[in-house]
């Protein structure tokens, strides 16, 4: 794997450990380094010698093909899966994850991506609003699995799981319909990428824990649940980009459902 690849080169003469962080840039794309990517958010894995047992850390994406940098970051060597300034290409390479691995411990079984769960409002709330359609279907995914009857504990409603208020806010008289529950999703996650400057992570944690529980931290809640839920709408952001790209495009164009 690319993982061990990279740690193999990064470590030639340590016997000892291995350390490589997981990267979420500002986009949501994922990325695995051997040092902190500046502007990302990185979370560190250290494993022993035996880099063929390093467990999957880019989650249930399926087939991934990318390539390996390399570049000086703070007068060191750093191995990289994403283009930044300075870097210099090492190899290509193609990963196909593990089916339903999470990317890491509290993430779950994210499942496949389910491209026909009512395509055509996705597509057409995507480009109105001008939010990315991979997303926003990655969103549904995680708040209610595309169950338009689903209804949370704490009252969300609807495919995209919207709280009363913000449903009434966005001139929902539904909330139990499909079109009118993502025509809203989409507009409310336009706002929240607005406000944070384009910050998909932020977006994500906002739509999770609430605008004042984001502004209250500074940023991401140090809530569990709303960490495990970031990491899992990337992942899902990351499988659904593959498998839209991936479509015919007879395919793409679909029907309302």
């Amino acid at each position: 794997m690319l993982l061990g690849v990279a740690l193999t080169l990064a470590y030639a003469g340590d016997a000892h450990a291995r350390k490589v962080y997981r990267c979420v840039g500002r986009d949501g794309t994922v990325s695995l380094s051997t040092a902190p990517e500046p502007g990302s958010r990185c979370e560190a894995k250290e494993f022993d010698d035996n880099v063929a047992k390093v467990p999957n850390l880019w989650g249930s994406m399926g087939v991934i093909n990318g390539t390996l940098y390399e570049r000086q970051q703070d007068g060191q060597t750093v191995y990289s899966t994403r283009n930044l300034p300075g870097s210099i290409k090492v190899l290509s390479f193609t990963v196909e994850t593990p089916p339903g691995e999470p990317a890491h411990v509290g993430l779950g079984n994210i499942g496949k991506p389910q491209l026909d769960k009512f395509a055509a409002h996705f597509r057409t709330a995507a480009k109105a609003n001008g939010v990315d359609d991979a997303w926003l279907r990655a969103i549904a995914h995680a708040e209610s699995g595309f169950n338009a009857a689903a209804v949370s504990p704490k009252g969300a409603q609807g495919v995209m799981q919207l709280m009363p208020a913000t449903a009434k806010e966005y001139g929902v008289t539904d909330p139990f319909s499909a079109q009118d529950s993502i025509n809203a999703g989409a507009r409310h996650l336009k706002s929240l990428v607005r406000r944070y400057k384009g910050d998909l992570t932020l977006a994500a944690a906002a739509y999770n824990a609430g605008i004042g529980v984001v502004a209250r931290y500074g940023g991401v809640p140090p809530y569990r649940e709303t960490q495990a839920y970031i990491a899992k709408v990337q992942a899902l952001h990351e499988s659904y980009r593959s498998a839209l790209a991936a479509q015919p495009a007879k395919s793409k164009r679909g029907k309302k459902r």
